[in-house]
């Protein structure tokens, strides 16, 4: 009881900063990944942004002011090789890792019958794979400071509906992403290491364009009960509720973060 009135006692401000603590971001040099770091830096975190365009990854550091708190590495989340080095980075820039957030993905479409073994190889070794071989990095070295930390993996809509036409491979990536992290949740707990997904539904991102213009995004607007489709910061928000002392007796846990969309069973 105690522990519990103890930790009743700490504010709103407290639970929510991150000072001090360093958070690797996959993918973080544009779209989700990139409203995520501004969210996470925002709340005081070290950042190391990984992701396999350098060229974004420039532009991303030079939109702060303050970049003092940020790192950049050029990784392939699904090269085991690339995943220890986000996270030497963290250690050797800021001492240590406290928080892994799996953000990269692929997501390009392929008639089922049509898709090749190459494209959906391609896209397990990124959104399946990825996730794990980042987690298993991070875990070690969370697991070696000996002081917990968070894993936070951004999935899919497809992980709770079945995947739309022409994104089989797809759908099945982001299935098997919620089928390992509830055991990474469950092997990793007595270790003190939460691990939670959040699944998006429809984002504006530069990835979106190819699939949808600006005339279907509005009809798709009208089937979301919310009335809008997601922009990068609504993801940001519970990627950063998450990774802070707010989600504390959070493990295992999926968010579905739509608008409502799902309960009405559209899918972008």
């Amino acid at each position: 009881m105690s522990e519990i009135l103890s930790s009743e006692s700490v504010s709103i401000g407290a639970l929510m900063d991150l000072s001090g603590q360093t958070a690797v971001v996959t993918g973080g040099a544009m779209g989700i990944g990139l409203g995520i770091v501004r969210r996470l830096h925002e709340a005081g975190a070290n950042l190391v942004i990984a992701d396999i365009d350098e060229g974004a990854l420039g532009k991303a550091v030079a939109e702060f002011d303050d970049a003092s708190r940020i790192r950049t590495v050029v990784a392939d989340v699904g090269k085991p090789e690339d995943a220890d080095a986000m996270v030497r980075a963290a250690v050797d820039a800021f001492g240590a890792l406290d928080i892994l957030v799996n953000n990269a993905g692929i997501y390009q479409g392929s008639m089922f019958l049509d898709t090749s073994l190459e494209l959906a190889q391609r896209t397990l070794a990124v959104n399946l794979l990825g996730v794990m071989l980042c987690s298993q990095a991070a875990a070690r070295q969370m697991i070696e400071q000996g002081r917990g930390g968070r894993i936070v993996t951004v999935n899919s809509v497809e992980a709770v509906n079945p995947s739309v036409l022409g994104l089989a491979h797809y759908g099945a990536s982001k299935h098997g992403v919620a089928g390992l992290v509830k055991t990474m949740a469950l092997e990793l707990a007595p270790h003190g290491i939460a691990v939670n997904t959040v699944c998006p539904g429809g984002v504006r991102t530069p990835g979106l364009a190819p699939f949808l213009d600006e005339d279907a995004i509005v009809e798709l607007e009208k089937r979301i009960p919310k009335g809008r489709i997601a922009v990068p910061d609504d993801i940001a928000r519970v990627v950063l509720f998450l990774s802070s002392d707010l989600a504390s007796y959070l493990t295992g846990t999926q968010i579905v973060v739509d608008g409502g969309q799902t309960l009405r069973g559209c899918a972008v």
